[in-house]
């Protein structure tokens, strides 16, 4: 039974079955595919004994081995379906990861990481600039102004000294009314 599914998956790539099945299958398959990596007599022999399918054991090699060739495992995907009608059995469609054309479309090949890098030195560390925003919308329109740096230093150091006069400026009214309390006092 797993070698004609296995052989219908090659075939087909993707195909409808219950979730226990494609759990099995996948443990039976993804072997195989691994194996038609490397293309060697022995290989196909060894995945042809499994398969009893020269078709599909041929297809496996010629079309399914150098999608999958970058692939480090995981060639088979589950997707949990709703369940059977007649006996509510879990159903499952189980299908080869590279040759679903609508999620491996869009995606851009990545760079092959590592788990133990390099170390970084300061200069080859990336420096992120500041980028705009263009889909922002704008609240409010009232007061805006567009300050540089060596103006925000100066309008902070004007705004400290109009702090600083404020505070001399209460300090001075407040010695002026102790000044005018100590003459009614008199």
């Amino acid at each position: 039974m797993l070698a004609n599914m296995a052989c219908s998956l090659i075939e087909h790539k993707r195909i409808n079955t219950t979730l226990a099945k494609a759990k099995a299958l996948r443990k039976y398959v993804e072997p195989l595919i691994t194996k038609s990596k490397d293309d060697t007599t022995h290989n196909r022999r060894v995945v042809f004994s499994y398969l009893k399918d020269k078709k599909a054991s041929s297809t496996l090699f010629r079309d399914v081995a150098p999608k999958i060739s970058d692939r480090p495992g995981g060639y088979t995907r589950i997707i949990k379906l709703n369940n059977r009608l007649g006996d509510n059995a879990e159903m499952a469609m189980i299908e080869l990861v590279d040759f679903n054309e609508l999620l491996t479309k869009d995606q851009v090949k990545k760079k092959k990481t590592r788990r133990r890098g390099g170390k970084k030195t300061a200069s080859t560390a990336p420096v992120s600039s500041p980028v705009p925003i263009e889909d922002a919308e704008i609240i409010e329109t009232e007061e805006v102004e567009v300050i540089d740096e060596n103006k925000e230093e100066a309008s902070e150091d004007t705004a400290n000294e109009a702090k600083g006069e404020k505070k001399k400026d209460t300090l001075d009214e407040k010695d002026d009314e102790s000044s005018e309390k100590d003459k009614n006092k008199d």
